[in-house]
């Protein structure tokens, strides 16, 4: 499972990789407010279907452009995101990724998170750890608020949800050492489970933005939850993300 969802990224962004010399040229679709599509997030995700159907005939394929209303998990389930940070690709900010992962059930098994411009990649098996580049990663250390850094996501979607965010955000920023906000919510994951954050919330994700990154903090030794404290699951949802400590810390700020 882990290696075809390291091939499926792979492929995924080699794809990426073939546009960014045209980007200019791009022609952009709006979903919804703030939320855009182009032709390179529809053929990353047709190369990862490629394979992922190759391997595994039977299984299902829920992806943010090809099938993002497809309600089963069942069985085996591929989850991905094609290019997560699709609005700092057409800007050229550098900071996008493929993201995809295995779930049975829908529970994560195996997962992949390739950051494209970097080209770092960060895996997870269930009961096998979580790694970067092929090398062990845990989650921080650090459990002192004022000496941490939380990642988080603005609710660019929801113009309604800005001022119950800019509250939690208030609360938490004059209580940490900074907030982040790089544009990637599968990348945010990977910095948790990496130890370059401390924590991460957002109000509202989507499946394929954390199916992988769920994976990957739990099996770094991180927390996973959504905002009324119980445990995450692959679905449309709200996040609060970090090492035990620092998890407990947001969760309790947020409410």
């Amino acid at each position: 499972m882990l290696a075809t969802c390291v091939a499926a990224a792979v492929k995924g962004a080699e794809v990426i990789r073939s546009h960014e010399a045209k980007r200019a040229d791009l022609q952009w679709e709006q979903k919804s407010h703030a939320d855009f599509v182009s032709v390179v997030d529809r053929a990353s995700e047709e190369a990862i279907a490629e394979i992922v159907r190759a391997r595994h005939p039977d299984a299902h394929l829920l992806g943010e452009e090809l099938s993002p209303d497809a309600d089963t998990m069942r069985g085996l389930s591929f989850i991905a995101d094609p290019l997560d940070g699709t609005t700092n690709y057409l800007h050229g900010f550098p900071w996008y990724a493929v993201s995809i992962a295995a779930a049975v059930n829908g529970e994560p098994i195996a997962g992949a998170i390739l950051n494209v411009p970097t080209g770092e990649l960060f895996t997870a098996v269930e009961g096998s750890g979580a790694r970067r580049n092929g090398q062990p990663i845990s989650v921080s250390k650090i459990t002192e608020p004022s000496r941490s850094l939380v990642g988080t996501g603005f609710p660019f979607k929801r113009p309604e949800d800005v001022e119950r965010y800019l509250d939690s955000m208030r609360t938490i920023m004059t209580k940490t050492a900074g907030i982040r906000r790089p544009g990637s919510a599968a990348l945010d994951l990977a910095d948790v489970a990496c130890g370059r954050f401390e924590a991460f919330w957002e109000l509202t994700l989507a499946p394929w933005d954390i199916a992988a990154g769920i994976l990957l903090v739990r099996e770094a030794g991180g927390v996973v939850t959504d905002l009324e404290g119980a445990p995450a699951r692959i679905a449309h949802t709200g996040l609060v993300v970090g090492n035990p400590v620092m998890h407990a810390w947001v969760l309790k700020a947020l409410s």
